[in-house]
C-alpha cells in the first residue's frame, strides 16, 4: 500500500549558545492510509517535535517530507506560509492534550470554527455528522465549562473531522483524561483508523500505544 506520509533523514536543530541540540535526529518515517501509529519515549526525547514537522506545524531543518504524494519539505523551492497553509487544510486533523476549545463558543460552534477558513469546503463535513460520530449531539449547544474531561476531548476530536482529514495528528490525546475516558478516545481513534484516516499519535499511555499498528519508540531524537 502507498504510503500517505513519507519523511527522510528529518533533522530538527536547536542552536542554544555553544551548543547545539538535536531534537529529531535523521528520522525516517512512513505511514500508510488507515494505519494507527504510536510515537512512544521519555519526555524531552523529540516526540512532539516530530509530529510537528510531520503535521507541517514545524519546518526540519534537514530532511524530506511528503504528503499525499507532494514534497512538502526538501524540494529546491521552499514552500509559502500560505502553501503550507493549504496542504494543512487538505490532509491534517490536530488533537491536543490540553484541548484549546474557545471557552466563549457552544460546542457547535468550536466544531465548525475550520470551516470559517474556507471560501468553499466540498469536503467538510456537516457539524450534525460529526457530533453524531462522536456521541455529543446533546451537548451541541453547551459551552466548553459544561462537559466532562471526555466529552471536551470528543469535541476537539468532532473539530479536527470537519474538514474530512486523511491524517489525524494526536499530541497525548488522553494525557487529561481517567482511564474510563482514556478509554473511550482510544476506541475512537481505532475506529477512525479502521475507516480509513492515517492516525499518528504520541502517548505515554501504553494501553492507547498498545490499541495501535505499531508502536515507534524515541530517544535522544532517533528511532530505536
Amino acid at each position: 500500500m502507498k504510503n500517505i506520509i513519507s519523511a527522510n533523514g528529518l533533522k530538527k536543530i536547536y542552536h542554544r549558545g555553544s551548543e547545539d541540540v538535536h531534537a529529531v535526529d535523521g528520522i525516517n518515517f512512513d505511514a500508510a492510509p488507515g494505519q494507527m501509529t504510536a510515537i512512544i519515549g521519555p519526555s524531552g526525547s523529540g516526540k512532539t517535535t516530530l509530529l510537528n514537522i510531520l503535521g507541517c506545524l514545524d519546518n526540519p531543518s534537514e530532511g524530506t517530507l511528503s504528503v499525499g504524494g507532494e514534497e512538502i519539505f526538501g524540494g529546491k523551492n521552499e514552500l509559502s506560509e500560505k502553501k503550507l497553509t493549504g496542504i494543512r487544510r487538505r490532509n491534517f486533523g490536530y488533537i491536543f492534550q490540553k484541548f484549546y476549545l474557545i471557552p466563549t463558543l457552544t460546542v457547535l460552534e468550536n466544531i465548525m470554527l475550520p470551516s470559517a477558513f474556507y471560501r468553499n469546503c466540498e469536503v467538510c463535513k456537516t457539524p450534525k455528522e460529526v457530533l453524531k460520530q462522536l456521541g455529543i449531539e446533546n451537548r451541541a449547544g453547551h459551552f466548553p465549562a459544561e462537559l466532562s474531561g471526555g466529552e471536551m476531548q470528543r469535541v476537539a476530536i468532532a473539530r479536527a473531522l470537519i474538514n474530512s482529514p486523511k491524517i489525524l495528528l494526536a499530541d497525548e490525546p488522553t494525557g487529561n483524561l481517567d482511564s474510563k475516558r482514556a478509554d473511550e478516545i482510544k476506541e475512537i481513534l481505532r475506529s477512525l483508523a479502521s475507516g480509513g484516516i492515517t492516525v499518528i499519535m504520541v502517548t505515554h499511555n501504553l494501553d492507547l500505544a498498545k490499541a495501535a499498528d505499531r508502536i515507534v519508540e524515541i530517544r535522544d531524537g532517533k528511532i530505536v
